[in-house]
């Protein structure tokens, strides 16, 4: 059993070293960079989780929780809800007035049908014919 402990005890040392340098972000890591502490900690067995866990990371955060570094504060999409968003409501529109338009359009070709047909009515009242004899 004992013989068991000795070999467990490292290798879950080194798994959970290992997970958190992964982890860890880049800027946090201490003297070198991350991926070096990766390879220390996968080479050297036993000296490499140790050293990583004593002096590998910055262990004490930053006073007002984490921020992002510099390139993702500058690149950093503002997702905004969809009611205040002035482009999603402005695509809505768009949307909507182009249905809106094919709709408005189908309906003028059917009232034009129709009054098209209401003056061919017209004209042949006028002129004495039966539209049942036309047909």
């Amino acid at each position: 059993m004992f013989r068991l402990l000795m070999y467990l005890i490292p290798l879950a040392l080194t798994i959970y070293a290992f997970i958190d340098c992964l982890n860890t972000p880049e800027d946090e890591a201490k003297h070198l960079p991350k991926i070096a502490w990766v390879f220390i900690i996968l080479l050297f067995w036993i000296v490499g989780p140790v050293a990583w866990l004593a002096a590998g990371k910055l262990r004490n955060p930053p006073a007002n929780g984490r921020t992002p570094s510099e390139w993702h504060r500058n690149h950093r999409t503002q997702y905004v809800a969809p009611d205040d968003n002035p482009e999603f409501l402005n695509s809505l529109k768009a949307d909507a007035a182009s249905s809106q338009d094919v709709k408005d359009e189908a309906l003028l070709k059917d009232w034009e049908a129709d009054l098209r047909r209401r003056e061919e009515e017209l004209k042949r009242r006028e002129t004495g014919e039966d539209p049942k004899d036309a047909s």
